[in-house]
């Protein structure tokens, strides 16, 4: 049974969304120094540059000087109040020697690239670890730009639509699909968003409480080509469902069913576990999974949902393995009120624990292998009675044959083959005559008939028998 601080947790996290915001990393802001390839922002000495042939939306906060700009053929500045440009009147003197100061390129950036994305549970909330995949927006989240901030970003990939819940730009949040596509076609949207695919909001949140599927699967290689995976050192790797690299740590897999909240659950693990100063270095990403269910290990059958929860980090994975031990230890003791059925996991070290109570994947193998076979057992006596199949024909075994010599019907219903002529029983006038025993009469002591072949007993007369009177 919960005790008091649990249920006043829970009732606290009722009614807590489903839906993460994911927010984009870059930015074009004139003050921001990476965006420049002297590693710094422009001062009052220096000739300012932008790539004549390239576009860029440019957001500027305060304001700076400079000895000369070079503008672009197309491209804007955004100015946030009180921010702008002048010319300085001779040096700066805390600028030094005037250099050419350029701004870099923005078209590489990526939607699908998932390292330029952040995942937080709430608009101002903590950066949450996540898969590849759902690093990149899901078809249920919000898509968070920057409140100040400009951008550019790619949206090309091999679909014609990107579906997400909302798009919030320079603090104005676009949920009707008619009017994100009036901003998309304004020259603002035109220079913050290019490529082949567009932005579509309007979809769905999450409506489910154990979560949703990101969605994000089918673009898997997509997002997968712009990672690169690091070297591992830990004896068994672990390969998370849509992480496009195998990882050092554990992976916990909650079985679930009614009355399981994810919101509420990823909360609970947060002030339970990942506020202990023991498990400070820990990531820990927490999502609905669809995982593949094969029987036998090879034919695919379908996929099961599962609440998949990645543990990454700590020193060789002693800290990933102890807080996957306390996440069971949980379950065994609050799973029941949680809607949570059982759990196991898996760790970089070759340890692993089953504490499932009803294994799911496997009772559901069971019965689909059942049915498969059950279907094709009555697939091929469909098949058989069509005539479309035809059984194989048994080989004949003489031994086991019977001999039917006394019916002149074969097997087939025609007249039985008697083969050559037997001159001594088939032609019964070319029996030669026999004296009889007694007697000087001859008589033929073979006699032929319908009924078949019989010897005449010349002792034998047929008048005289007992019954005679």
């Amino acid at each position: 049974m919960l005790k008091t601080p649990d249920i006043i947790l829970l009732l606290c996290l009722v009614g807590a969304s489903n839906a993460l915001y994911k927010q984009w990393i870059p930015d074009t802001n004139y003050e921001n120094k990476t965006n420049w390839d002297t590693g710094t922002a422009p001062c009052g000495n220096d000739i300012v540059q932008f790539l004549a042939q390239k576009q860029v939306s440019v957001f500027v906060d305060t304001r700076h000087a400079m000895k000369e700009m070079r503008l672009p053929i197309d491209g804007e500045f955004i100015l946030n109040s009180g921010a702008g440009f002048y010319v300085l009147e001779g040096e700066d003197p805390g600028c030094g020697q005037g250099v050419v100061t350029q701004f870099k390129e923005q078209e590489s950036l990526q939607w699908f690239n998932p390292a330029l994305w952040q995942t937080a549970a709430t608009m101002d909330g903590n950066f949450l670890f996540s898969v590849h995949e759902e690093s990149v927006p899901c078809h249920f989240d919000d898509v968070v730009f920057k409140t100040h901030s400009s951008f550019r970003v790619d949206t090309s990939s091999s679909r014609p639509n990107i579906f997400v819940k909302s798009v919030t730009v320079l603090g104005k949040k676009f949920d009707s699909r008619s009017e994100f596509s009036q901003y998309l076609s304004s020259h603002s949207g035109q220079l913050q968003f290019h490529g082949s695919s567009v932005v579509t909001v309007g979809n769905p949140g999450c409506t489910d409480p154990s979560g949703c599927d990101c969605g994000n699967s089918v673009m898997h290689q997509e997002i997968c080509s712009t990672v690169k995976c690091d070297t591992l050192s830990c004896t068994k790797p672990l390969p998370p469902v849509g992480h496009c690299c195998e990882v050092c740590g554990a992976i916990v897999t909650i079985y679930y069913t009614t009355g399981f909240n994810l919101q509420t659950y990823r909360q609970r693990i947060h002030h339970l576990f990942l506020v202990l100063p023991k498990y400070k270095s820990i990531q820990l990403g927490m999502s609905k999974v669809l995982k593949s269910q094969t029987l036998m290990g090879i034919i695919p059958f379908g996929a099961s949902p599962e609440i998949q929860v990645v543990i990454l980090g700590g020193d060789k994975g002693t800290e990933s393995e102890a807080l996957a031990w306390d996440i069971v230890k949980d379950v065994q003791s609050h799973g029941t009120n949680l809607g949570i059925t059982g759990c196991e996991f898996q760790t970089s070290s070759d340890s692993s624990s089953n504490q499932s109570g009803n294994n799911v994947g496997m009772v559901v193998g069971v019965v689909f292998g059942v049915l498969i076979i059950i279907m094709l057992i009555i697939i091929m006596i469909a098949l058989v009675q069509k005539g479309v199949v035809q059984m194989p024909t048994v080989p004949s075994m003489p031994f086991l044959s019977r001999s039917h010599r006394d019916s002149d019907i074969g097997n087939l219903g025609g007249p039985l083959d008697h083969g050559f002529d037997n001159p001594m029983f088939d032609k019964p006038n070319m029996l030669p005559d026999i004296p009889a025993l007694y007697g000087t009469t001859t008589s033929n002591s073979i006699s032929m008939t319908q009924t078949g072949v019989h010897f005449i007993n010349p002792v034998y007369d047929e008048n005289e028998t007992d019954f005679n009177t």
